[in-house]
């Protein structure tokens, strides 16, 4: 066994305990800090697998942005910092299902693939995908950045009862 190999073990560790953590935990915002852990530890092993585009991309899409957007918009809207009673819920059925469901698609997979060797295309570089990004992606992704500022700007307005009220 490898460092590399005890590395990927570690941080999946680390991930599948920081996951659990934040579908048990009845408060909103510790939820949020876990999912930050996860996402990190996830963004570990792209980086353990050298995919260290994707890595970054993890890093700075889901931890700097959907984390980040998540716990304000529970600081906007004023939503319960401390316990949720209606956070805690039985998890057994959850388990039971989540479990149930992971079986079967392991045991797709394993139907599907058995030990067929896949062959692999050629491998891309950070400058051929940038091209290709923005030779050809760039209306969607402006039309995107526009529609976040949007929704931004009405969660502000929703979540302030004093902007736009009448004297």
């Amino acid at each position: 066994m490898t460092g590399a190999d005890v590395l990927l073990l570690a941080l999946g560790a680390v991930a599948v305990g920081a996951g659990v953590l934040v579908v048990t935990t009845d408060q909103l915002v510790r939820a949020g800090l876990y999912l930050v852990v996860c996402l990190g530890a996830v963004a570990g092993l792209y980086l353990v697998l050298t995919a260290e585009l994707v890595a970054w991309v993890q890093v700075l899409i889901y931890v700097g942005a959907v984390v980040v957007l998540l716990l304000f918009a529970v600081m906007l809207t004023r939503a319960p910092i401390g316990r949720s009673p209606d956070l805690n819920r039985p998890g057994l059925p959850a388990a039971l299902i989540g479990g149930g469901a992971g079986l079967g698609l392991a045991a797709l997979f394993a139907d599907a693939f058995r030990w067929s060797a896949v062959d692999l295309p050629a491998p891309g570089t950070a400058e051929s995908l940038g091209t290709e990004l923005f030779r050809s992606w760039v209306l969607p992704f402006e039309v995107l950045s526009v529609l976040l500022l949007a929704a931004l700007v009405g969660a502000i307005i929703v979540s302030r009862p004093d902007i736009g009220s009448r004297p």
